[in-house]
């Protein structure tokens, strides 16, 4: 019968041992560990250390040599184990990878994680993780619009220098309409909103009207002037320049920020701006409206009121509207523009380049 030499085991190790083996909120496979442990340092065999822990010769062997290796430390975790899974290989990722870049599914406009999974013999997981690691997202698709304007580079730097520079006693104002909110009602009440479950509202809804909102956000405060009106021709656009006329005290200059609307250059705009010398218009480049900060505030008054509300006629969907202007302007929090116009006409720029080098 073999024998296993004689384990030597420091004094400060067997009192931790003997404590593990003692304690009964040490977990059992770390006491019988212990005990393989402190019988060999007795001078046991390995048959009759396995015998008295019940468990076999391979386990008895082995956490000797990692006590030897690693000290009582070692008793108290596993080892780490390679993956029963077989990595993928390098040309295995790189075919992924190129096929979601540069090919198609034959049944679809792009990838899904199980088609992809399919073509390349692999398993759903394994292309997740491959998307992941490279930052693939081949289900999302993300709109744009470069613009044509011919004066794109002018009319940037014009309105990038009101953010960033305004001049002294003027204020910078961006005005814009939001045509065609709908008043909307929904057919069926919806469900509250309970632990467990979103509320709920029906797919469908009952058209009640329209109405448009002529917003003015000042760019020092964050403060809007706003008022709703039946339609949006040049007669109301006129109608809500005389309201900020009267809104903003005499003696400031006032900048506004427009878009390339044609109810903003009718003739008749023209005589009343002619007449009143302190409005001057500032027009973004065509294609380009994510340049008038209002469009910020519009997106803020969608999402909070407008599009999860119920209104049963246009006079009901105005009073939510004005409502919130209300409160807005109660604490108003000015958006602050960032990027100069030399960093978005880069971007511009290689966002063409790219376009160009793709087809």
């Amino acid at each position: 019968m073999r024998t296993i030499e004689r384990i030597s085991i420091s004094s400060a190790d067997r009192e931790g041992l003997e404590g593990l083996v003692r304690n009964r909120n040490t977990p059992q496979k770390v006491v019988w560990r212990a005990r393989i442990v402190l019988l060999a340092s007795d001078g046991l065999t390995a048959e009759a250390i396995a015998a008295a822990v019940g468990k076999s010769l391979l386990t008895v062997r082995r956490w000797r040599r990692r006590y030897v290796a690693k000290g009582v430390d070692g008793l108290l975790k596993d080892a780490t184990r390679p993956s029963r899974v077989k990595p993928l290989s390098p040309e295995k990722i790189k075919q992924v990878v190129h096929m979601t870049l540069h090919e198609k599914p034959p049944k679809a406009t792009h990838w899904s994680g199980r088609s992809m999974a399919a073509a390349a013999g692999i398993s759903y997981s394994s292309v997740q993780r491959i998307w992941r690691a490279h930052g693939l997202k081949p289900h999302l698709v993300k709109t744009f619009r470069v613009s044509r304007d011919k004066h794109f580079a002018a009319k940037v730097e014009d309105v990038v220098g009101l953010y960033l520079d305004p001049p002294d006693k003027a204020l910078v104002l961006c005005v814009d309409e939001k045509s065609q909110i709908q008043a909307l009602d929904r057919t069926q009440p919806g469900l509250p909103m309970k632990k467990g479950r979103a509320g709920t509202m029906t797919h469908d809804y009952k058209r009640n009207g329209t109405t448009t909102l002529f917003a003015a956000l000042n760019m020092l405060d964050g403060k809007v002037i706003g008022t709703c009106m039946p339609r949006h021709r040049h007669r109301e656009f006129l109608r809500f320049l005389k309201l900020i006329d009267q809104q903003i005290a005499e003696g400031l200059d006032l900048h506004l920020i427009v878009d390339n609307y044609a109810t903003h250059k009718t003739p008749a705009v023209k005589r009343w701006l002619k007449a009143h010398p302190r409005f001057h218009l500032h027009f973004t480049p065509t294609s380009a409206s994510w340049l008038n900060m209002v469009e910020r505030f519009f997106a803020e008054i969608t999402r909070n009121r407008i599009r999860r509300g119920a209104f049963k006629s246009v006079a009901e969907l105005k009073g939510a509207i004005m409502q919130y202007l209300e409160n807005h302007n109660a604490n108003p929090k000015p958006f602050v523009w960032t990027k100069s116009a030399s960093q978005i006409l880069e971007k511009v720029a290689r966002a063409k380049q790219a376009l160009e080098s793709q087809h």
